[in-house]
C-alpha cells in the first residue's frame, strides 16, 4: 500500500497522525505503535536507534514512501542516523514546540514537559539555547506520564496526584505555557488544564509535523494524486486492546 509511515514508543504518536490525516486527507498512513517496547524515554540511545531501524524497515516493506518519527524520544536519538540510512525517502522529525510558545509568550516561564530522553539529549538543549535568553524555560522530566496515555488513562484522581508530586512546587511560580514536550501527552491536556488553571497555555508539535511532512513529501514528488480519502492502518507490537486504543484516540483528539 502507497503510504506514510508514522511510529511512536506506543499510542501518543496518534496525536501528530491526527495532524498528519488533518493536512494530508488524501494519504494512506500505517501508524506502528511499539507499545511492547515503551517506554523510549528511558532506553539508551542505541536501543532506541536499533528499535528505530526495525521499524521503520517494516513501514518501508509495507509501502511507506515517507517515514515520520512521531516520538520526540526517538527523534532525539534517531532521526540524524535514519536519515544516514533511508537517504531515497523523507525522514520527518519531532521536537517540542518550544519556538511558538516563546513568541507567543505574554509573559510567565515556559515550562516544557518530556520525558527523561528528550531533556538529557543535546537536541533539546540546544534548542532550548536558542530561546532561554528570552522568556524563562523550565524543563520538567516527567518519568512515568506516558504510561498513564498507554493503559487509556487521560483524567481522573491518580493524575492529578501525580501531577501535584511532580509539579506542586511550581505552583507559586507564573506559569504562562506548557509545551507537551512527548506526543503522549496533549492526550492529558484537559487533565493538565485542570492542574494549571484556565489561563495557561498549551502547544503541542503535531501541527509543524503534518506541515513539514507534506513540504517534503511534495518535494520528492511523492503526494497522493488520490480524489479519495485515504485510509488509516493500525499495527502495534504490543496486546490487540491496544490496536482499540489507538482507533480511540485517533477519534478522541488531543483534549
Amino acid at each position: 500500500m502507497d503510504c506514510i509511515g508514522v511510529f511512536d514508543s506506543g499510542v501518543g504518536g496518534i496525536s501528530v497522525l491526527k495532524a498528519l490525516v488533518k493536512e494530508l486527507p488524501n494519504e494512506n498512513f500505517i501508524y506502528y505503535g511499539d507499545s511492547a517496547h515503551a517506554p523510549y524515554g528511558t532506553k539508551t540511545v542505541e536501543e532506541i536507534q536499533k528499535l528505530s531501524f526495525e521499524i521503520t524497515d517494516h513501514l518501508i516493506s509495507e509501502g511507506a514512501k515517507a517515514v515520520v518519527v512521531a516520538c520526540n524520544s526517538a527523534t532525539s536519538a534517531a532521526v540524524r542516523v535514519m536519515r544516514e540510512k533511508y537517504k531515497d525517502i523523507p525522514i520527518v522529525g519531532i521536537e517540542p514546540a518550544l519556538k511558538p510558545a516563546v513568541k507567543e509568550s505574554e509573559g510567565g516561564a515556559v515550562m516544557v514537559l518530556a520525558t527523561p530522553m528528550t531533556i538529557r539529549e543535546e537536541k533539546f538543549k540546544k534548542l532550548m539555547a536558542r530561546f532561554e535568553k528570552d522568556v524563562e524555560i523550565l524543563p520538567v522530566s516527567c518519568p512515568g506520564l506516558m504510561e498513564y496515555v498507554e493503559k487509556g488513562v487521560t483524567s481522573g484522581e491518580e493524575l492529578q496526584n501525580y501531577f501535584e508530586n511532580l509539579l506542586g512546587e511550581y505552583k507559586e511560580k507564573n506559569i504562562g505555557s506548557v509545551v507537551l514536550g512527548c506526543t503522549h501527552y496533549p492526550f492529558l491536556t484537559g487533565a493538565l488544564r485542570e492542574f494549571f488553571g484556565d489561563k495557561t497555555k498549551f502547544y503541542e508539535g503535531g501541527e509543524g509535523v503534518a506541515r513539514e511532512t507534506k513540504r517534503r513529501v511534495k518535494e520528492a514528488g511523492l503526494l497522493s494524486t488520490s480524489k479519495e480519502k485515504g485510509k488509516v492502518v493500525f499495527e502495534n507490537s504490543g496486546s490487540a486492546k491496544m490496536i482499540a486504543l489507538s482507533e480511540k484516540l485517533l477519534n478522541l483528539g488531543g483534549e
